[in-house]
């Protein structure tokens, strides 16, 4: 599209606007590939040149997306990939979808919106739009890239656009993709938001415009930090009911019955992935900053961190009960990803619970299809095991700490001499049973 004045929502509605997509992980190419299929040209810029090759190949190296709809897009000729951000010139409305991680210290490490925000102002021209998806405390926006932006001369809401638009991507989600999952953006003028929603409406179904990028940066951080308090909260509840004797699980379906006024949580071995134990808080940073403290994120975080040190003490109670000290004990996790049927390992509780059994001188191994290699922090990469009947004859408790679709639940249940379930996948099996059943979360010894 050429460099002209005009109404910019006529601009980003035209079909010949060039998307560029700044980060091809998890959020970017779905993202990019979304936006092929709905006919617009896209560049994907990413640092690494082992992800544009693959993408250039026709390859996805995402989950959640098929290699199929990578190479369709590139038949087309509506996708290709590199390393030169001074490409980003050609484009007329770029996404920054980088990762934001945190520091060891638990503070926001925002480098990567920094260096991708300093690559679009390099070459930041007249009448594009820039939008952010990373997710990032309130204020970033505004704060931190719109002053990057402006050193290129020009100024938002009348030469550029600048909105945020935080990424909905739940990995493993078959019904909830990018295309039919309403999506919140926000500028920082009327402007910029409408210019935003004009653009992405041509490949997202429902659109919702707020006033500012404040207000769509703390929905983002709202939408976690909602799930991150829940689950807090039903993790608590069931280390109660396990100093009560009780089944969690049975007390969670018997509250579920409830039509009204009450949500579904399970709990678990922890959280992982990026989001949820990552995002809320990069708000609790930034109202510490204003002299104000998240007590209900900052709660539920710590009851969160502790689930792996409960467990790991469940498999300590259950290689007691049989005898079985945990030094020199065979320790088998069953899934190390952070949630079931992804191949994300990043937060997963299961890396926890390893360095809690090991330091205590257990032999761990895992089983997990989606993650062959698992690089632990100790620097090791260790292998997935095959799931035989010789390991299971070889290992003196189990722990399933991911239930992936694909496990065998049955088989896994009866070949197991000595079960810790974190996920309640066998627990239909436990009440059948008369192997030594001892629900909650030691499903089995014998």
């Amino acid at each position: 599209m050429q460099d002209v004045p005009g109404d910019p929502v006529i601009r980003m509605s035209s079909g010949d606007a060039v998307f560029g997509v700044v980060g091809l992980g998890y959020v970017g190419l779905p993202l990019a590939a979304q936006a092929a299929r709905a006919g617009i040209p896209v560049i994907g810029f990413d640092v690494s040149p082992g992800v544009t090759e693959g993408v250039n190949a026709g390859r996805s190296h995402i989950s959640d997306l098929a290699d199929a709809e990578v190479a369709e897009a590139r038949e087309r000729g509506l996708l290709e990939a590199t390393t030169e951000m001074s490409r980003l010139a050609d484009c007329d409305a770029i996404a920054i979808c980088v990762p934001t991680p945190l520091s060891r210290t638990r503070d926001p490490d925002i480098r990567h919106i920094l260096a991708a925000s300093r690559a679009v102002a390099a070459s930041l021209r007249m009448g594009q739009l820039v939008v952010l998806e990373s997710t990032t405390y309130p204020g970033t926006t505004r704060e931190v890239v719109l002053p990057i932006l402006r050193g290129a001369g020009l100024e938002a809401g009348s030469d550029f656009f600048l909105c945020f638009s935080p990424e909905r991507v739940d990995p493993g989600n078959d019904t909830w993709k990018i295309g039919n999952t309403p999506k919140i953006i926000g500028g920082v003028t009327r402007a910029c938001t409408e210019a935003g929603v004009a653009f992405y409406a041509r490949f997202v179904e429902e659109m919702v415009p707020v006033s500012s990028v404040e207000a769509a940066e703390l929905a983002k951080i709202l939408e976690n930090a909602f799930r991150a308090v829940n689950i807090g909260l039903v993790n608590e509840m069931a280390l109660i009911a396990d100093r009560l004797g009780l089944d969690i699980w049975e007390v969670i379906d018997a509250a579920a019955t409830k039509p009204f006024g009450f949500m579904k949580f399970t709990p678990g071995p922890g959280l992982g992935g990026h989001c949820l134990p990552v995002d809320p808080h990069y708000l609790a940073w930034k109202m510490r900053a204003m002299d104000f403290r998240t007590r209900f994120i900052d709660v539920a975080a710590e009851i969160n961190a502790e689930m792996p040190a409960f467990v790991a003490g469940k498999v300590r109670e259950a290689l007691n009960a049989v005898g079985k000290p945990v030094k020199g004990a065979r320790v088998l996790l069953l899934g190390v990803a952070y949630k079931k049927d992804v191949d994300d390992v990043r937060e997963s509780p299961a890396t926890a619970i390893l360095e809690l059994l090991a330091r205590d001188g257990a032999e761990v191994s895992y089983h997990d299809p989606y993650v062959p290699v698992w690089e632990v922090p100790d620097g090791r990469a260790l292998n997935s095991v095959p799931l035989t009947g010789d390991l299971f004859a070889a290992t003196d408790v189990v722990v399933i700490v991911t239930d992936h679709t694909c496990f065998d639940f049955e088989r896994i249940f009866h070949r197991s001499r000595v079960l810790v379930d974190a996920r309640n996948a066998t627990g239909s099996l436990a009440d059948a049973s008369n192997a030594g059943a001892v629900r909650p979360w030691i499903a089995k010894r014998t």
